[in-house]
């Protein structure tokens, strides 16, 4: 049973507790300073709990010593000085963040790290540039890469269409950060909440916009092989312009504790979701001009035995998943490990991430996958 310290007791670093707790081949420490956050953390004899302040670091140090890997589930401006204890410590590392600071801090850290270091393991960024990876490499030569994703509400009730599903921090950290983009084979920096557009899938109607962090690494991969390569987050169409005057017009981007406020005190969460994947890459096979499309949507659901939201699942698979292939010998064990070096087929295939598959969507289904490895 392979020892893995979870950082953040929030909703996304409980769910990876329990999906990997019930597996039976993880023993889980969930780590936070909130007291209340780790009560809120189910009791499983694989799961135990430790108040530490990962700002202190011979405190995070002593905990991630002699550990298998660390998770960080913690926000964004937090998993730097994660990842820097676990270099410390010489253990594998990964992470869900889409902060393009933290990436490159993390990148940075691995020319000395005795272990794997693997940011980026969630959604966007983290499957969707497996996903991305795995159209692009079925041509001779590409032309475009466009990538979106949205997590929102299956029943939207109010003026912006939305409820929070996650990091109330990461998703104003991708409102208002720089995005990266390829554009004519160059790799840029474009304006977060620009450049909507509309699409329709299943005969419901979205709108989508430019936000930071969501491309990863696979920017720097597919420079000057593709001539434009962009990330949009997906939102019910209305979303985008209420924002921007909250971003702008009230100067709420120079002002994040106010909008933070705002946002959780008048948009309630939710766990009736649903995360919506589109991909399309258009190029050259064989001397012809085609395009191929990935498009899957995740609905909440029971997995492990408990309720989650779309989001939890789907953020909590990815990591879990890029662990269970670190652990298996699936990946490399040593230096800086890009999400686009995943295989789309080991991705799918296994325990964790068989929960995107479009035809998994029984609650006992999925439970029975988690739980596949101990037969």
């Amino acid at each position: 049973m392979k020892q893995v310290v979870i950082i953040g007791a929030g909703k996304i670093g409980a769910a990876i507790a329990q999906m990997l707790a019930v597996t039976g081949d993880y023993f889980v420490t969930v780590a936070d300073r909130s007291q209340a956050a780790l009560a809120g953390v189910i009791p499983h004899e694989a799961v135990a709990t430790a108040e530490v302040d990962i700002s202190n670091a011979k405190e995070l140090l002593a905990l991630l010593t002699g550990k298998f890997a660390v998770l960080s589930a913690a926000p964004f401006h937090l998993t730097g000085a994660v990842a820097e204890a676990a270099v410390e410590a010489g253990i594998h590392y990964l992470d869900l963040t889409e902060d393009v600071a933290t990436t490159r801090k993390v990148e940075a850290l691995a020319e000395k790290s005795k272990g794997a270091l693997i940011p980026q393991c969630g959604l966007a960024p983290g499957f969707i540039s497996i996903v991305a990876k795995d159209l692009a490499d079925r041509f001779d030569a590409l032309d475009s890469v466009r990538m979106r994703v949205g997590a929102l509400p299956q029943y939207p009730s109010n003026a912006l269409n939305y409820n929070l599903t996650w990091s109330t921090d990461g998703l104003i950290n991708e409102y208002i950060e720089p995005c990266e983009a390829i554009v004519e084979g160059r790799l840029i920096t474009v304006p977060a909440m620009e450049e909507r557009e509309e699409f329709s899938l299943d005969g419901v109607t979205y709108e989508a916009f430019n936000t930071s962090g969501g491309l990863g690494t696979l920017a720097k991969s597919l420079e000057g092989k593709v001539r434009t390569m962009n990330y949009r987050t997906i939102r019910y169409p209305g979303h985008q312009a209420i924002v921007k005057a909250l971003l702008n017009d009230l100067n709420l981007k120079n002002r994040r504790d106010v909008l933070k406020d705002l946002f959780e005190n008048a948009l309630p969460a939710t766990k009736q979701d649903v995360v919506v994947i589109f991909v399309t890459v258009c190029g050259w096979k064989d001397g012809r001009y085609l395009q191929e499309t990935y498009a899957n949507k995740v609905y909440a659901a029971t997995v492990a035995g408990q309720k989650m939201s779309a989001i939890q699942i789907t953020t909590a698979a990815g990591i879990c998943t890029v662990l269970d292939l670190l652990a298996e010998g699936h990946l490399p064990a040593k230096g800086f490990v890009r999400q686009e070096e995943v295989s789309l087929e080991s991705f799918l295939a296994n325990r964790f991430g068989r929960v995107y598959q479009p035809d998994v969507v029984s609650a006992a289904k999925q439970d029975r996958l988690l739980g596949a490895a101990k037969a």
